[in-house]
């Protein structure tokens, strides 16, 4: 089936977000969305209805969909049923095929131009062919949630287990000796090729990490989201297996472990050469999860709120004996396990879904 191509600016309007400090966000009942997700809640919206969500800043690129009325902040745009004619909920699928997250132009912070999204050229199927489309793809998206709640369900277990081994590694009640993060490792912070979306550099068989990565397969991750060339990852930050690594832009403090060699680009920070005789990776990534975990339920203190390199690399985190950090890991492991097999399904669901999406938007449907 034959649809015609339009650009991306003929289809939709990328309003801007209106900032709302954390400080102002009352707990109501409106979702309030940065550019990775809900990032808290307040009586009033700013939407009138169901509303797309594009970061801008950030975790630039990464789309997010609202079934009812919202707030996007000001690192943010949002489509909502003022700003186009088409199907939102078709719209949000098709915006997160559409390779966004390449779009970056910006030195410093990650940004996407809105000039650049509407550029973009697709498919545009009838209102009813949208509406097909988007119901078969939200079958598709409740298997995959179902087995990301197994996946999270194995996370869970292991922070009970460590939690229950060295307790709360931000109050430290057990009185474990302490240590500064850039006495144990290398603190290196990630970097990506310029100008963004060159197909001499992006496109490639090297893997690059991002956000939804983590947010999709948690403390272990595959990435397969973006990619770079060989000439590309030698102007990024490849990092080998193993390699815990960090965000320090978007969802900043949230930690993960790379399954796989991959590269990270500047919005994150890898913990490298890390001494193992003093700290294994395992351990690590749960020390710093519990640290995020701790600043998410409290806010008070701000321990990740602008962060910078010079301020993880003098972190403090627990350093209890080596022989406890490995009998934690081996119990984390044996739970690891049962895990992998979700995990493996997840990745051939994944597979599946994404070969789906590429017929549901060529019209093989």
């Amino acid at each position: 089936m034959k649809w015609p191509v339009v650009k991306l600016g003929e289809v939709c309007e990328f309003k801007y977000g209106k900032s709302l400090p954390a400080g102002q966000r009352d707990g109501g009942g409106f979702p309030v969305y940065g550019s990775n997700g809900i990032v808290g809640w307040h009586s009033k919206p700013l939407t009138g209805g169901p509303t797309i969500v594009v970061g801008r800043k950030g975790s630039f690129g990464e789309v997010a969909y609202s079934p009812g009325a919202c707030w996007p902040i000001d690192t943010t745009y949002y489509i909502d049923s003022s700003s186009t004619k088409s199907d939102l909920k078709w719209l949000s699928y098709r915006l997160k095929g559409l390779g966004l997250t390449s779009l970056n132009r910006a030195a410093a912070i990650p940004g996407l131009n809105r000039e650049d999204a509407y550029r973009q050229e697709l498919q545009l199927p009838p209102l009813d062919e949208q509406r097909r489309i988007a119901e078969i793809l939200d079958q598709v998206d409740a298997l995959r949630a179902t087995r990301r709640r197994a996946l999270c369900q194995v996370d869970d277990l292991s922070r009970s287990i460590f939690l229950d081994m060295f307790g709360n590694p931000m109050t430290n009640p057990k009185g474990w000796p302490v240590i500064a993060i850039e006495r144990v490792c290398d603190l290196v912070r990630g970097s990506s090729p310029r100008p963004q979306g060159d197909p001499r550099f992006f496109g490639g068989p090297v893997p690059r990490l991002m956000i939804s990565d983590i947010t999709r397969d948690g403390k272990l991750v595959t990435p397969r989201t973006d990619s770079l060339t060989v000439e590309g990852a030698k102007r990024s930050r490849p990092c080998p297996r193993g390699t815990v690594v960090m965000a320090v832009s978007g969802n900043i403090g949230l930690a993960s472990m790379l399954a796989v060699d991959a590269c990270i680009h500047d919005g994150f920070v890898g913990f490298t050469h890390l001494d193992q005789a003093v700290l294994r990776p395992r351990f690590l990534l749960e020390v710093l999860s519990e640290s995020k975990a701790a600043h998410d339920q409290s806010q008070a203190g701000a321990i990740f709120k602008n962060i910078t390199t010079t301020d993880i690399k003098r972190m403090e985190v627990i350093s209890p004996p080596l022989d406890v950090q490995v009998e934690f890991a081996n119990r984390v492991r044996a739970v690891e396990h049962v895990g992998d097999f979700s995990q493996q399904a997840a990745a051939e669901l994944d597979a599946l879904s994404s070969s789906l999406y590429t017929r549901a938007f060529a019209g093989e449907i």
